[in-house]
């Protein structure tokens, strides 16, 4: 592997990490924690196979909801991260 490539590489997560849109993939998660709720709670379960589908969708629901407030949390660092750094121009000026 060449340095060139790793080089580029690292550049262009950093551009994405830059222009991550938090708020669509919030909305992207709450559809998907809605599905789950919904799959969860008027799916007819009459044998056991089909239980074990719901508790697929319990995993998935749980694993949505623990994505969420984890980007959210990220949004809110990147938020907090970017005042701080106003408020340092604005000290500094």
């Amino acid at each position: 592997m060449s340095t060139d490539a790793s080089t580029g590489a690292r550049s262009d997560a950093e551009e994405t990490v830059e222009t991550v849109d938090y708020d669509s993939m919030l909305e992207d998660l709450d559809v998907a924690i809605e599905e789950a709720r919904y799959k969860i709670e008027n799916g007819r379960v009459r044998d056991a196979k089909k239980e074990k589908v719901r508790i697929k969708w319990v995993r998935a629901l749980a694993y949505a909801v623990n994505v969420r407030r984890q980007v959210a949390n990220d949004r809110d660092l990147q938020d907090l991260a970017e005042e701080i750094e106003e408020l340092k121009e604005a000290y500094e000026s």
